[in-house]
């Protein structure tokens, strides 16, 4: 039996989501999570087999919790299941040690195979994205993408100096920096465009 946390904010998708694994006799679904907080301790508590999981989502995005599964080499494979079919994002999956790569509109026979395929040590990932995710470096630092991110969502540079422990001054130079790479006007257009490419 393959044991799955299934980590989703929308709840109507993640109930059809966990109604269709169900449907498989060897997958089951062990917990499910709105948002990434509660996904962590659902990984922490059950130590599954797999963690199928949407990207942006409160708390922990599923990146974050790829990552922090990584860092405390918990053996669960994750499988993002996302409608963002950017290959900056994919990208930067693929850095955090994700193994599944697929977009929502898959058919639900294929989210099976390709859940068993990770289990068995393989990868799945959407073959058209693979192939976009290779033509464009993503020019961001992690530190200048923390920065726009914050400031995408409206923080003021103090704001955002305070919450990442950094001077305002260190803050400014990570934001003309992210601006200059993206060639934006702005931080607001820099942080469009970054997101726009699946960078944030």
């Amino acid at each position: 039996m393959i044991r799955i946390v299934l980590a989703e904010d929308q709840a109507m998708v993640r109930g059809a989501l966990a109604a269709l694994l169900g449907l498989e006799g060897d997958l089951q679904i062990v917990a499910e999570a709105g948002d990434g907080d509660a996904a962590w301790q659902a990984l922490t508590a059950h130590r599954p087999d797999l963690l199928v999981t949407d990207i942006e989502m409160p708390g922990m995005t599923g990146l974050d919790l790829a990552l922090k599964l990584r860092d405390v080499d918990l053996p669960t494979r994750v499988v993002v299941l996302t409608t963002f079919a950017r290959a900056g994002y994919l990208r930067r999956a693929l850095d955090a040690g994700v193994r599944g790569y697929l977009l929502k509109d898959a058919p639900a026979a294929q989210l099976a195979a390709a859940l068993r395929n990770v289990h068995a040590g393989g990868r799945a990932i959407d073959p058209q994205l693979a192939v976009a995710a290779w033509g464009e470096e993503d020019p961001l630092s992690e530190r200048e993408r923390q920065v726009l991110r914050l400031a995408g969502e409206g923080m003021k540079s103090a704001d955002i100096a305070q919450r990442l422990h950094l001077s305002q001054g260190t803050v400014r130079n990570y934001l003309s920096e992210a601006i200059g790479k993206l060639g934006a006007g702005n931080r607001i257009e820099a942080y469009r465009t970054a997101r726009a490419r699946g960078w944030l």
